[in-house]
């Protein structure tokens, strides 16, 4: 080979080499950039926060705990009652005469103690099976009786379970002192078999954005009336700054009576709904199905609307849509005649 040949050959070899090596320093670069975007943070914005279905506040624990329903005395002798400021849900609804109960619907918290816990109706019964709740009553009317014992719904009942799972409160006396506590409703469940998770259907909830931008007539105070007498009357205060209806009864603040929190409600739900008188005894049937008129009340405003009972749940309706919950906890006071029964007070 020529001395031309061979410097030709050299020059032609190196800049192969030189083409190589440079592909090979470009491929790191390339790579590198990948693995930054792949490694790029998610911002607190991209995150999907958890929310507890029937309040729609961030979750601090268990998502999938069973509902569980339970019925609670409103007597006067009976207040203040244990346990129903940690409810996501209460329906007040009469349950013979002019004495309300409480249905409290516990699932994103549920208390140590809660009561008195008093006997069932068959339309509270209805109502927890919206949230398929165990159910928890001491006592029963035979309508009720026949509900459960057919098998409607999974129940504890305190007849059966009377100083086991039940116990008696040595500061009042009976029917107004029978209690229960969460862990003895979970060691009832797993005796009976029953489910304690479960996969709860969630409620609509407002943004932040469209609770600020809620439009309604001005409600600070308004009044329920389920009697002339002031003992079954109750009031709801609007706190600006809590954003939330305080309770009272008997103009008493409703508080816990262990912890004297008070019940502090973002949404009130006055819903009627036809009763009628079914015995001597002063009890009822009540229309859950139908819809009617009902008010809710939410930041301080009011919007009349419907209510419908969607697959078991009794939810305000405006226009053929749901309307959405600001998240927190609700009471829906179900009444004979909104009309009668809904006094607006201005402060």
């Amino acid at each position: 080979m020529d001395k031309k040949t061979f410097s030709y050959a050299l020059i032609t070899m190196l800049m192969v080499i030189s083409a190589c090596s440079n592909k090979e320093e470009a491929r790191p670069v390339k790579n590198e950039e990948t693995v930054q975007q792949e490694e790029k943070p998610v911002t607190a914005e991209e995150e999907e926060v958890s929310v507890y279905p029937l309040t729609g506040l961030e979750a601090e624990g268990e998502l999938n705990q069973r509902p569980v329903a339970v019925m609670i005395n409103n007597h006067p002798k009976a207040r203040p009652q244990s346990g129903l400021h940690k409810a996501d849900i209460v329906y007040e609804v009469l349950a013979e005469g002019s004495i309300t109960r409480f249905l409290a619907v516990f699932q994103s918290e549920i208390p140590d103690t809660i009561g008195p816990v008093r006997s069932a109706r068959d339309y509270y019964i209805d109502l927890s099976e919206g949230f398929d709740a165990l159910f928890i009553s001491h006592g029963w009317s035979p309508d009720a009786q026949e509900k459960l014992e057919s098998g409607e719904a999974d129940y504890l009942n305190g007849l059966f379970y009377d100083g086991t799972l039940f116990w008696r409160a040595d500061h009042r006396k009976a029917p107004h002192n029978s209690y229960i506590s969460y862990e003895n409703i979970l060691k009832g469940a797993k005796s009976n078999k029953y489910e304690t998770t479960a996969d709860v259907e969630p409620l609509a909830f407002l943004s932040e954005e469209e609770v600020v931008n809620l439009k309604g007539e001005p409600a600070s105070k308004f009044v329920i009336k389920y009697d002339k007498s002031e003992t079954w009357n109750v009031t709801y205060e609007y706190n600006q700054t809590k954003q939330s209806y305080s309770r009272f009864s008997d103009n008493e603040q409703t508080v816990d009576l262990e912890s004297e929190e008070p019940i502090q409600l973002p949404n009130v739900f006055v819903v009627e709904m036809e009763h009628t008188f079914i015995d001597s005894y002063g009890r009822r049937a009540i229309d859950l199905t139908s819809g009617g008129k009902a008010i809710l009340f939410q930041n301080g405003q009011m919007q009349e609307v419907k209510w419908e009972n969607r697959n078991g749940r009794i939810l305000p309706v405006k226009d053929g849509e749901v309307l959405k919950l600001v998240p927190g906890k609700t009471w829906v006071n179900i009444v004979p005649n909104i009309d009668d029964a809904f006094v607006i007070q201005t402060q």
